[in-house]
């Protein structure tokens, strides 16, 4: 494919979306997406049926930039932390001149009261990734978990 040149940048931009969570730099991730990108987070069953039904639904990074400040200063919350494991990153093709990329994700949540670990979600990452500039960014970044529910609530974006 003429775009697998594009690789290794997609997978850092993926790979630097993880870390900024996984460091506590959650403010980073809305620098990923593009002027205009969104950013939703929605149960495999819901994006299956085509029900609009999202956890997080960010139409813009401004958007995201207030969850994540109401994540710092408005909501109370057992503090916890992820680490993300990431793999099967592939470019599936091309959609109006933006690169359809696919990988799959798996976090893992360590609350830091006990420091119990859990299984907090799986799923594919599916993204529309504007390689057009200097540097990617996300035009839309799709994360389908698979279970129906997630274990509390989602604070921390994925």
């Amino acid at each position: 494919m003429h775009f697998e040149h594009h690789h290794r940048a997609l997978e850092n931009l993926i790979y630097e979306w993880a870390r900024a969570i996984d460091e506590n730099r959650v403010e980073a991730i809305a620098d990923l997406l593009s002027s205009t990108g969104r950013y939703t987070v929605i149960s495999r069953f819901n994006a299956d049926r085509g029900l609009p039904l999202a956890i997080i639904d960010a139409h813009s990074p401004a958007q995201l930039r207030d969850r994540i400040l109401s994540m710092r200063q408005a909501n109370v919350y057992e503090p916890h932390h992820y680490r993300h494991i990431i793999s099967g990153v592939q470019i599936l093709g091309e959609q109006n001149g933006l690169l359809e990329v696919r990988s799959n994700f798996l976090v893992v949540r360590t609350l830091e009261i006990d420091g119990s670990t859990m299984l907090y979600c799986s799923g594919q990452a599916q993204d529309l990734v504007d390689v057009s500039g200097t540097e990617p960014r996300f035009a839309s970044r799709r994360l389908v978990f698979d279970s129906r529910a997630v274990e509390t609530l989602m604070v921390i974006p994925i």
